[in-house]
């Protein structure tokens, strides 16, 4: 028989350094998730990407088993990242917090290319600069 999905849990955690503490605890624990290997188990496959912030989906199944994907790093942490920049603009139409180059967006672009609806990198690009946009970061050149 197969196992029943009961529920999806999204949470974002440290790529490599994720602990039992909120909020993946409480996130987990209310379903009877075991916690510590959740835990053990998304610090091993995120090792190499220490430092960055990883989404991650949890598959709860009716056993109290679980599965999970991992996704990219959100485009805003990439683009502060890119922007040396601690955070996006309070009023991004009139204050400008930073800019990246063209080729600083492609690069962002492509890497966000599983998780986007496109295969086409022009299309990445122009998801990417809105973000870009929203967050009052400029695109140079």
């Amino acid at each position: 028989m197969a196992k029943k999905l009961v529920t999806q849990v999204k949470l974002q955690c440290p790529g490599g350094a994720a602990t039992p503490a909120p909020p993946i605890g409480p996130a987990l624990g209310q379903h009877g998730l075991p916690i510590g290997d959740f835990v053990t188990r998304f610090n091993n496959e995120t090792q190499d990407r220490r430092g960055e912030i990883v989404p991650v989906i949890i598959n709860v199944y009716d056993d109290r088993t679980f599965d999970f994907i991992t996704k990219t790093a959100p485009a805003s942490a990439m683009i502060k990242a890119a922007a040396k920049i601690k955070k996006g603009s309070g009023n991004p139409l009139t204050t400008k917090v930073g800019s990246i180059s063209k080729a600083q967006l492609q690069e962002i672009a492509e890497k966000k290319m599983p998780d986007l609806n496109t295969n086409d990198v022009e299309q990445a690009m122009k998801i990417v600069a809105g973000t870009c946009r929203q967050m009052g970061v400029e695109i140079k050149g």
